[in-house]
């Protein structure tokens, strides 16, 4: 369950159930979701900006303790890349918190892979939380062009 994987992360806010059952349903072609016997391992949720739609908003991206260090994030979001419906996207934005140390490494990782640039920003502050959550800085990967599904990036 996606739930759980997310809550074992002990790093990213834990959404409801609900949420985690309606972004791999209205937005199946933007989520990736790794099996391994039986048992969810891997989740990440994206979506299109509404006002760019060539851009992904990666919104979270958890992976099972056993599998972490095996690139197994990257190769889920590169799956999202080169799904048909998708091969017009050209950049991805995310947020991350600064101690999710990481997350970062996945999205440079995943920007090497796509031969293209990485910038941050600051996006939400500290102070824009209610609770004691850490400011979010902003990534934006891109831009860039995925070939058909069988080719190299």
């Amino acid at each position: 369950m996606i739930f759980n994987l997310v809550k074992s992360t002990k790093v990213l806010d834990v959404n409801s159930e609900y949420l985690y059952l309606l972004q791999t349903t209205h937005f199946a072609k933007t989520c990736s979701v790794a099996i391994l016997d039986k048992k969810v391992v891997g989740f990440v949720s994206g979506y299109r900006l509404p006002d760019k739609p060539n851009t992904l908003f990666i919104w979270q991206v958890a992976v099972d303790s056993k599998l972490r260090g095996q690139n197994l994030a990257k190769k889920m979001m590169l799956n999202i890349l080169k799904r048909k419906e998708n091969l017009d996207l050209n950049y991805i934005h995310t947020t991350v918190s600064p101690s999710n140390k990481a997350s970062v490494r996945a999205f440079e990782k995943l920007s090497g892979d796509l031969k293209t640039k990485m910038i941050s920003k600051s996006f939400f502050e500290k102070e824009d939380f209610i609770n004691q959550h850490e400011e979010e800085v902003l990534y934006e990967i891109g831009p860039f062009k995925i070939k058909e599904k069988n080719e190299n990036i």
